[in-house]
């Protein structure tokens, strides 16, 4: 379909929060690494319970794999704000859960600011 400029309509929009987690799994010793091996089910397992235990419709939250930063993950990243965060402990899954996902403030301790090159 294509949309010109003079079209005006609006796209309902699904969630006010879209999470993506990184769920790739490489082998030990892959040279890229993975945010599986670094972790990573455990904090997603914990975030989605949390999401669906206070029955937050509004935040979507899906399995991605690879989101192209291996070494730095585990790595999620929360939209419309395009917040990167590399959770590395429950309790960090908490704060973001509770400030950002609930509370709409950034915990700037966990943000990754990521650079390509």
């Amino acid at each position: 379909m294509t949309v010109s400029d003079d079209t005006a309509f609006e796209i309902p929009q699904v969630y006010s929060r879209h999470i993506f987690a990184c769920f790739t799994q490489r082998p030990p010793g892959h040279p890229r690494g993975s945010c599986g091996a670094l972790g990573a089910q455990p904090l997603w397992d914990r975030l989605s319970k949390k999401i669906e235990a206070k029955g937050l419709t509004e935040v979507g939250f899906t399995a991605a794999g690879c989101l192209g930063f291996c070494s730095a993950g585990p790595l999620m990243v929360v939209y419309p704000e395009g917040v990167w965060y590399r959770p590395q402990t429950p309790e960090d899954i908490d704060e973001i859960f509770e400030s950002h996902l609930v509370g709409g403030k950034l915990v700037e301790r966990l943000v990754m600011v990521l650079t390509r090159g």
